[in-house]
């Protein structure tokens, strides 16, 4: 794959053209020459206007392989990833069965070979995420999991989660936390206060998050292991990784892009397609979380992309499924939130690959090319014409977005 990509405004930290507006000639994949003005006979694509960063990676997203291929398999899932500039994904064992044995990481990596987006698969903490019997972790570890979490199911055994900490130490693994006390979340649909009250629905509060991140930053201090925290909600979750960051604990952090920019003021009109978990909360929260991703509390942007079939969404708002989609849509939201593109970048493309130790893509002279050109103010709709996900779940379908993604570049390969 030859091109050259002309007058695109690097957006890098790390690259020593960042900010600048230059030229960028790739051949097979590699990137030969950056400058001000490049001749060649490669394919060109006029770049001005928009911007060259590395590809963003998603910590944290569900495609339906294995078992839910309904709602999402590795064709659909990698498009709708590429068309979101995402060129790498950690995949969430949130699947049919579960992702607890060498022999399902093998099968779902050899599934992901010679794809244009590099996909690692997470293994679980428990056997069949039951939350009882640690799995299969360092048989998964050696065939190629990057990390463990039981998905969107928490660990509620405090024991079991002690275990897990201090079993992955041996071989430098990373337990990632999904934050939610069952006992205290309960039945529970959106976040509780004045719109749970004013919908006349129960409400999960927010120290159901904040009960449970106390726990496990204790459980990290007390086994001195590395801790991640997947998707916070809530400015005291913030206020509490922030203390423990100053401590010294090995914890990281991230947020979902839809926490960002939507508050449960959106479900008074008791849209399905608003559902996620954690809930929506404050504005207060909202605040907190943008606030802690500027300090640098809060590590990574992720979509928690859940796709789901028309049936799990299109019915009453308490029997409906929790999830949206998030691939196409993490660009447009994250712009409402931040007008800062090196930070955007750092939480999209850099922080995320760091938590895992992957390698991180860079914009200079003899890399390989794992790059995405970006319009920031460009205007697009989002629906069936331009939607690569096998779903439609998301409150943004047929609304027109701000900022798209043009080109996504890696492993010597191009989506347009």
């Amino acid at each position: 794959m030859n091109l050259i990509i002309k007058s695109a405004t690097i957006v890098d930290p790390n690259s020593p053209f960042n900010q600048q507006t230059v030229d960028v000639l790739i051949e097979n994949g590699i990137i030969k020459k950056i400058a001000q003005f490049i001749e060649s006979d490669s394919e060109a694509f006029d770049a001005s206007g928009q911007y060259l960063s590395p590809g963003f990676f998603d910590l944290n997203c569900n495609i339906g392989e294995l078992g839910f291929e309904t709602k999402e398999d590795f064709v659909s899932g990698s498009r709708a990833a590429a068309a979101g500039g995402f060129t790498g994904l950690a995949l969430m064992p949130n699947t049919s069965p579960s992702v607890h044995s060498k022999a399902q990481i093998e099968y779902l990596l050899n599934r992901a070979k010679n794809n244009l987006v590099d996909i690692h698969t997470l293994g679980t903490i428990s056997y069949n995420r039951e939350g009882k019997d640690l799995a299969e972790m360092y048989d998964m570890y050696l065939s190629g999991a990057k990390a463990f979490t039981d998905g969107n199911k928490p660990v509620q055994d405090a024991g079991l989660m002690e275990r897990a900490l201090l079993y992955t130490q041996g071989f430098d693994a990373l337990i990632f936390s999904y934050p939610e006390d069952t006992a205290i979340a309960g039945k529970a649909k959106v976040n509780e206060g004045v719109i749970s009250t004013l919908l006349g629905m129960k409400g999960i509060p927010s120290l159901a998050e904040e009960l449970m991140i106390a726990r496990d930053l204790y459980l990290a201090e007390y086994t001195e292991s590395k801790l991640h925290i997947s998707t916070i909600s809530t400015s005291r979750s913030v206020e509490l990784i922030r203390e423990a960051k100053s401590k010294g604990l090995k914890v990281t952090c991230d947020v979902a892009a839809h926490h960002l920019v939507l508050t449960d003021e959106a479900l008074i009109g008791f849209d399905s397609q608003y559902k996620v978990k954690p809930p929506l909360r404050t504005q207060k929260d909202v605040d907190a979380l943008i606030e802690g991703l500027k300090d640098g509390t809060i590590d990574a942007i992720v979509t928690q992309h859940t796709p789901h079939e028309i049936e799990c969404k299109d019915v009453e708002f308490e029997v409906a499924e929790y999830g949206i989609l998030g691939f196409q849509t993490a660009l447009p939201l994250t712009l409402l939130a931040l007008s800062d593109l090196n930070l955007i970048i750092q939480k999209l493309s850099i922080d995320s690959r760091r938590i895992l130790n992957l390698p991180i893509p860079i914009i200079n002279k003899d890399e390989l090319a794992n790059c995405i050109i970006f319009n920031k103010d460009v205007q697009w709709e989002y629906n069936s014409k331009t939607n690569y996900s096998k779903s439609q779940n998301s409150p943004y379908f047929d609304k027109t977005l701000n900022g798209k993604v043009s080109l996504t570049i890696n492993n010597n390969q191009i989506f347009k």
